[in-house]
C-alpha cells in the first residue's frame, strides 16, 4: 500500500479505521510523511499512539477517535483504505469532494464500485486473489 501511494516528505497520509496504526507509522517510518490515524474505537487509538510511540514516529502522527464519515480528511494527500467492498462506496462521494487534486487513495482488496482506479497491483494467486487499488485524483485511469 505504501508503495502504491508513494508518499514523501510533504504528505500527509491518512488511515481511515486505521485499527492498530500500522500502515500509517510505517509509511511515516520509511517516507518522512507526516500521519493521522483515524478509527472510531477509543482502545484502537490507544493502540495506535502507543505502537507510534515504540516506534519513535508519534510526534509526526495525529490520532483521531472519530468516524471514518465525518472527519476532516481535506488536508489529506495520501488515504489509504482496508475497509469493507460497502463501506468503500459509502466514503466515496466525501473522498471525492474532500480530497485535493493530485491527492491518492489505496485501496487493500476493495475497488470503489465504478470508479476506475489509476493502477492495480496483483499480489494474490489464481485461487486467493488479492488486489490493490491506487486512485489519483484527477488523473485519468493507467496514467499514473
Amino acid at each position: 500500500m505504501i508503495q502504491l501511494g508513494r508518499p514523501g516528505p510533504r504528505d500527509v497520509v491518512y488511515d481511515l479505521g486505521c485499527g492498530d496504526g500500522r500502515v500509517v507509522i510505517e509509511a511515516v517510518k520509511r517516507t518522512g510523511a507526516r500521519g493521522v490515524c483515524v478509527d472510531i474505537d477509543p482502545k484502537l487509538i490507544r493502540m495506535a499512539r502507543e505502537n507510534a510511540a515504540r516506534a519513535g514516529v508519534a510526534g509526526r502522527i495525529g490520532f483521531r477517535t472519530e468516524d471514518l464519515f465525518v472527519t476532516d480528511i481535506r488536508d489529506a494527500t495520501v488515504v489509504m483504505l482496508f475497509l469493507w467492498p460497502e463501506v468503500n462506496l459509502r466514503l466515496l462521494p466525501k473522498l471525492l469532494k474532500e480530497l485535493p487534486p493530485g491527492a491518492r487513495i489505496v485501496s487493500n482488496m476493495h475497488d470503489m464500485g465504478n470508479l476506475a482506479p489509476t493502477r492495480v497491483i496483483s499480489l494474490g494467486t489464481k485461487n486467493d486473489p488479492h488486489d490493490v487499488f491506487l486512485w489519483s485524483m484527477g488523473a485519468s485511469p493507467g496514467s499514473d
